[in-house]
């Protein structure tokens, strides 16, 4: 059978769709390195712009807004995680239950719920159980749609573990939290690991639900680029967005090495 490659046109297509994801992305990077003010016309290579990110004058207001993104991401990709090992546990282990497939689908729900849906969702549901939109509003929102997405690869990491690691632990009179403990939880660090970095930068990187929860006087790192865009395009904004691709790409890519390393493993 041929593969799709062989497939007229296919490696044409893969390629125009690669250039319209990815071309944006790479012209931002390469501006960010203009020494010149424009953002049109190329003016010689310079570092100043990162200087500018750190130093300027919206060094400060960035700080905190990055300081809100990274304790924010920390702590919903944590509890997040937590949660998703939990119902891992009970989709993989639990056996049959009644309503099995609806928790799956709850789950996974805001996966194939438009973002923008569950945004305005969240807004009157906050609204509605009087909570003040700050902090934390931006942190349970952030818990809530993080839990997916930490929860695939560490079911897809326990779909992988033979259940009989934990009964021949049994077998040698270890408890049932002992086999959790001492077995099945470091057979299933890799994906815990892989959701959690997961986890940590759609959290980091998110801005339609944050930036409908976050209240007044309240700032992330999106929504501070965000409100600085309006006021125009600045080549320290395309050093800043570089920054945070950096960042996305070197989680993204430790999460599939650290999740592909555990699928080699028993």
């Amino acid at each position: 059978m041929k593969g799709v490659r062989h497939y007229p046109g296919f490696l044409a297509l893969t390629i125009l769709c690669l250039a319209v994801l990815y071309a944006p992305l790479i012209v931002v990077a390469i501006y960010s390195f203009n020494a010149s003010t424009s953002i049109t016309s190329w003016g010689g290579f310079s570092l100043r712009w990162y200087g500018e990110v750190f130093t300027g004058r919206e060094a400060a207001r960035f700080g905190q807004a990055a300081w809100n993104s990274i304790t924010i991401a920390l702590i919903a990709s944590t509890v997040a995680t937590v949660i998703a090992t939990a119902a891992a546990l009970a989709m993989v282990r639990g056996g049959a239950f009644r309503g099995r497939q609806a928790s799956f689908a709850l789950i996974n729900l805001p996966l194939m719920v438009p973002e923008i849906v569950i945004a305005v969702a969240t807004l009157i549901f906050f609204s509605a159980i009087g909570l003040t939109m700050g902090y934390l509003t931006i942190l349970l929102a952030h818990i809530t749609f993080c839990i997916p997405f930490a929860y695939l690869p560490i079911a897809a990491r326990l779909e992988g573990i033979e259940a009989t690691y934990e009964q021949a632990a049994r077998d040698l009179y270890a408890t049932r939290a002992q086999a959790f403990r001492l077995i099945l939880l470091p057979l299933m660090m890799p994906g815990i690991v892989s959701g959690w970095l997961l986890a940590f930068i759609i959290s980091l990187d998110d801005f339609i639900i944050t930036n409908f929860v976050k209240g007044a006087g309240m700032e992330t790192l999106p929504t501070a680029i965000f409100g600085s865009v309006k006021q125009g395009i600045k080549p320290n904004i395309m050093a800043l967005s570089t920054l945070m691709l950096l960042v996305s790409v070197l989680f993204v890519t430790a999460a599939y090495l650290i999740n592909r390393k555990g699928r080699q493993t028993p």
